[in-house]
């Protein structure tokens, strides 16, 4: 919560106020974080904060302080139900978040959409009031400074959707664990551990590899091309199905990686392909897709072990 230093009912292990080097204060213990959250088809959730507290009268995301080891995405979420009485984890898809570090505090402002249709309303005393606001309505509210500074750059990337596309064959081979001795069961291995981490918004991808703002964006697809003895029947796998999207390949694997990523980008999406393979990322880079080492899948997966 994001309260002012006479408000007694604060008392979560991260409230209070940190002061900077120029003695301008900053709310939150351990850093706060906000959560911008985008209704397609109605806007993004303002909160009118209340007139006690820090900037008081200006509208603004939900968000406040961040408890002692508390992820930023966890926090943002709950302080925005706390304040909102939405969302619930599993009603929204995580997108991006964005990092002011002030080496001495940091707020993360975490970009998320809904999955269906959501209905705030004030559940604390910080808020005047909470609601949708068209996105082209947001400039003409008072807005909390902060939120002003980074609302340009944000309101740009509300509609981003990110493929990330799979290389299998060279991402399995990128580990030296013995895949060599059972290619399909190897490759099995991987698409099951990335189909967990996929639905445990484990899977980052660095902004500016993507060429977006902010620091790291969540793919809400993933797709993996298998080629050669990793084919199979995949549709029967309970592990898989929901999470991740299989492409058996029927020749050259490359040429359908192209394919797909084609597909993708023609159909609106920002695409970055997991690889190693340098004729495969000329190509993919000429599309105007994007590249990132097998590593970004590894330590998706190894990250939930």
């Amino acid at each position: 919560m994001t309260g002012g230093p006479d408000v007694p009912h604060f008392t979560g292990d991260g409230d209070g106020w940190v002061r900077g080097p120029d003695g301008d204060k900053r709310w939150g213990l351990y850093g706060a974080a906000g959560l911008l959250l985008h209704d397609p088809g109605r806007g993004v959730l303002m909160q009118h904060r209340v007139a006690w507290s820090h900037h008081g009268g200006t509208w603004g995301i939900p968000g406040g302080a961040r408890h002692s080891g508390e992820p930023a995405v966890e926090a943002a979420v709950r302080e925005c139900a706390e304040e909102t009485g939405i969302p619930g984890r599993d009603e929204i898809d995580l997108l991006g978040v964005s990092v002011l570090d002030l080496d001495y505090w940091s707020y993360s402002t975490v970009l998320a959409r809904t999955r269906a249709a959501l209905t705030p309303h004030v559940t604390d005393v910080e808020s005047v009031d909470v609601g949708w606001v068209p996105v082209p309505d947001v400039d003409a509210l008072p807005l909390h400074p902060g939120f002003a500074a980074d609302w340009p750059t944000l309101r740009g990337v509300l509609d981003t959707r990110l493929t990330l596309v799979v290389d299998a064959a060279n991402t399995v081979g990128s580990r030296p664990n013995g895949w060599w001795r059972d290619r399909a069961g190897a490759t099995r291995t991987m698409v099951r551990g990335l189909a967990g981490a996929f639905r445990h918004s484990r899977i980052r991808v660095p902004a500016d590899v993507v060429g977006l703002p902010g620091d790291r964006w969540w793919p809400g697809r993933v797709i993996v091309v298998v080629e050669g003895r990793a084919r199979g029947e995949w549709t029967s796998d309970p592990s898989v199905s929901g999470a991740v999207d299989i492409v058996q390949a029927p020749g050259e694997g490359d040429d359908t990686i192209v394919e797909v990523a084609h597909r993708e980008l023609e159909d609106g999406a920002r695409v970055v392909t997991a690889t190693a393979d340098r004729e495969l990322r000329g190509r993919l880079e000429t599309l105007g897709g994007s590249v990132t080492g097998p590593g970004t899948v590894w330590s998706s997966i190894d990250s939930g072990s």
